[in-house]
């Protein structure tokens, strides 16, 4: 075994593999940015090197995680033996693996040619085909010519896929169904790959309907032995990113797993294979009207392609495969290191099987609300669930600043249990008890996907969730969010109000309580610091909180005391129970309420519903609008921000004039217009990138730029403006040539 290990990698992956190393007395070695500099996974760490230019502040992951000469310098400065690349980064770049060969250290991994030959996936298809691995019928030229890939589709027949060879993570990807359209989809698929992967070569599959990604876990040692650990159901996934994985899939018979587990080791076989690897399948969904026999014999699969690397999905296996008649657990990081240093495996495929169920959740600095765009900002509250049955692989802590310059994602949750029903009841509740404030995440999003009748009975496929979101996107709406808040003033907000607003009260309470001041020594207070309303020989005043959320209209939450008629009542501040308050959202019906804190817990009483949030403010000098309030529940969190319509009124004049913000934090990419110059709506303006992520910005009108804030490299922040379009009214634009009006621009995200 190795002495000292360099993980050259960040966040939860780099923090998983330092516990392991510790755990078996190996020496650890970090890498950080400057923008990682107090990372947990610094922090854990034995020693830590820094990475980026030596003259000037740079976290960019191309100066800094892909630099391949800066991570081979700290493992010489820090006498490191072996380096471990994660997943993402350098981990699947066959460059990256012969330098540490040729700079005398062991890549903790496969071999460079094993990681080249599956990087390509027209030659890795070639290399599973002759080993006898059932591929997907298409293309099978090296680099297929426009008029191969329309003869190729004419063979196999429509619905196919195109796919850029070198390209990964879904990008690039067209689905075609109709022969009319190849054409045109093949030169745009051919742009996207040439301006992403630096290859315009694509390859062309049938497609297959209702289809299931399905992985299987391989383990190989350098002594001949190739085992499988059984499957991985990945099919719940978003623009082609998992969001669910679990194991093992329900689809599978023992006959179809074993026929699947056998192809994963022959294509691990083909290609030299040492260490932990992912053979990716897809898999024909049954038809739901289909007699029970069609779920008999050896189910269709076909390959996709190989992970030359460790999985993030891999402690779903951990927890799910037991090894020999003690039902021992592996831990995959461990053997990586093992086979690296030489050892063979201690197991045979007659000693693994599967015993009970694990699921995990990707938790990711993303809105649902907002079409998943990335987040970002300072983790205030961080609490992470514990219980029977769980295990969470994260990597960060409370202050962490989740920045746009990496992967948004930012933790795992995995349940495990005898059985899957109870593994997913663990994991639902486990994400209601995971709260984050101080970022938008999609913890309650994946909690509520989990409760899908269709997920809850097995019965996935990778479309499934975008076509929820476009039929019933109620299922997967927080009840809480205030795009559910329906106007006060309606018959619907009748008793009992709605989630929604219940979200309003808490945060105009929270902002109440803080106005109290601290009582005095001997108890008293003055009662014209009270925000009691008292008036002398009236009813109390309302105390008004006007607030807003992102992206939704301003509200007014009024609040007056129910006692507070006599000084008595106005001056007694005790530390106990808050008294009860009368409170209305704008000119909706009156509710009576309580709300108690209880450190960081806001207990808020409305009409005898009691209701706990999380509570955290966010009191960052310069913020524009002052403090903010972070309330979270059952997994999902908003900011509310305090509203004030005289800067809103003259920030509304600009709005209404074109002023284009930032729609999440990021970095401006591409500015592809000028101050002055004429644009017509929906003509790109500029990129903003965040998370591996791309948004296009569009003018919203015809127009003439007048303002141009935005320049390439630029950091911004969510809701800087970037760049202002006066519209031009009752005029043609001049001679600009028009282009076609851009629909709305879809994320395009290139997350591993």
């Amino acid at each position: 075994m190795f002495d000292t290990v360099l993980v050259a990698n960040r966040g939860e992956i780099a923090l998983r593999v330092i516990r392991t190393l510790r755990r078996l007395g190996v020496r650890s070695v970090a890498v950080f940015s400057d923008a990682d500099a107090d990372a947990p996974h610094v922090r854990e760490a034995d020693v830590a090197v820094r990475l980026g230019p030596a003259d000037r502040s740079d976290s960019s992951a191309a100066e800094t995680y892909l630099r391949t000469d800066q991570i081979l310098a700290a493992a010489r400065r820090t006498g490191a033996q072996a380096v471990h690349p994660g997943y993402g980064f350098l981990a699947e770049n066959p460059g990256f693996a012969r330098a540490c060969a040729d700079a005398g250290l062991v890549f903790i991994g496969p071999p460079p040619t094993a990681v080249e030959l599956m990087g390509d996936k027209i030659n890795a298809k070639e290399a599973v085909r002759t080993a006898g691995v059932p591929v997907v019928p298409g293309s099978r030229a090296t680099a297929p010519t426009d008029e191969e890939l329309v003869a190729a589709a004419d063979e196999i027949g429509y619905p196919v896929l195109l796919k850029p060879s070198a390209g990964g993570g879904g990008k690039g990807m067209r689905l075609v169904r109709d022969r009319t359209d190849l054409p045109t989809e093949i030169a745009a698929a051919r742009r996207v790959a040439r301006t992403a992967f630096g290859d315009d070569t694509l390859l062309l599959e049938r497609w297959i309907d209702r289809p299931r990604h399905i992985e299987v876990q391989v383990l190989a040692d350098a002594h001949g032995t190739t085992v499988h650990l059984g499957e991985r159901e990945c099919s719940l996934q978003r623009r082609h990113q998992k969001l669910i994985e679990e194991a093992p899939s329900v689809l599978l018979n023992a006959e179809t797993r074993a026929a699947m587990g056998a192809a994963a080791v022959r294509a691990a076989e083909s290609c030299g294979y040492t260490g932990a690897g992912t053979v990716e399948f897809i898999v024909p969904g049954i038809d739901p009207d289909a007699p029970a026999s069609a779920a008999e014999g050896v189910r269709d699969f076909f390959f996709m392609e190989m992970n030359t690397r460790l999985q993030v999905e891999h402690p779903v296996t951990e927890l799910a495969v037991a090894v020999g008649t003690d039902s021992a657990r592996l831990d995959l990081v461990e053997w990586q290191l093992r086979v690296a240093a030489g050892e063979p495996l201690s197991f045979t495929q007659s000693d693994i099987s599967f015993l009970g169920h694990a699921i995990e959740a990707r938790i990711c600095a993303e809105d649902p609300e907002r079409d998943f765009l990335p987040t970002g900002g300072r983790i205030l509250t961080l609490d992470e669930p514990r219980g029977e049955g769980i295990r969470v692989d994260s990597g960060v802590a409370p202050g962490t600043v989740v920045t746009s310059a990496y992967d948004p994602m930012l933790a795992k949750v995995i349940a495990y249990g005898p059985d899957r029903p109870t593994a997913l009841r663990r994991l639902r509740a486990a994400l209601a008890d995971t709260r984050i404030l101080g970022v938008t995440t999609n913890t309650g999003f994946l909690r509520r996907l989990l409760a899908h009748p269709e997920v809850a009975a097995g019965r996935l496929d990778t479309g499934l969730v975008e076509q929820t979101a476009q039929e019933q996107p109620a299922l997967l709406t927080a009840p809480y969010s205030p795009t559910n808040a329906t106007s006060p003033n309606t018959p619907a907000a009748a008793e009992p109000p709605s989630p929604a607003h219940l979200l309003y009260y808490a945060a105009a309470l929270a902002r109440h309580l803080e106005l109290t001041p601290a009582a005095d020594p001997d108890g008293w207070t003055d009662p014209f610091s009270l925000p009691s309303g008292w008036r002398l020989g009236g009813t109390p005043a309302w105390t008004t909180h006007r607030l807003r959320t992102p992206g939704q209209d301003p509200v007014a939450v009024r609040i007056r005391s129910i006692t507070a008629g006599n000084v008595a009542d106005a001056t007694d501040n005790s530390a106990g129970p808050t008294r009860e308050v009368e409170l209305r959202l704008d000119e909706g019906p009156t509710h009576r309420a309580r709300a108690t804190l209880a450190d960081d817990r806001l207990h808020l009483t409305v009409d005898g519903l009691r209701t706990t949030f999380s509570l955290a403010t966010d009191a960052t000098p310069g913020l524009a609008a002052g403090p903010v309030t972070w309330l979270g529940i059952e997994g999902d969190a908003w900011p509310l921000h305090a509203f004030d319509p005289v800067v809103a009124s003259a920030a509304g004049a600009a709005a209404h004039h074109g002023a284009l913000t930032a729609p999440m934090p990021g970095t401006v990419t591409v500015v592809k217009t000028t101050a002055g110059e004429t644009v017509r709506k929906g003509q790109p303006l500029l990129v903003l990138e965040a998370m591996k992520m791309e948004h296009v910005i569009a003018a919203p009108h015809d127009g003439v730029v007048a303002e141009l804030r935005a320049t390439a490299g630029a950091t911004v922040a969510m809701e800087d403006l970037l760049v202002v379009v006066t519209p031009v009214e009752d005029a043609v634009v001049g001679d600009v040539p028009a282009e076609p009006a851009a629909a709305p621009a879809e994320p395009v995200e290139v997350r591993s």
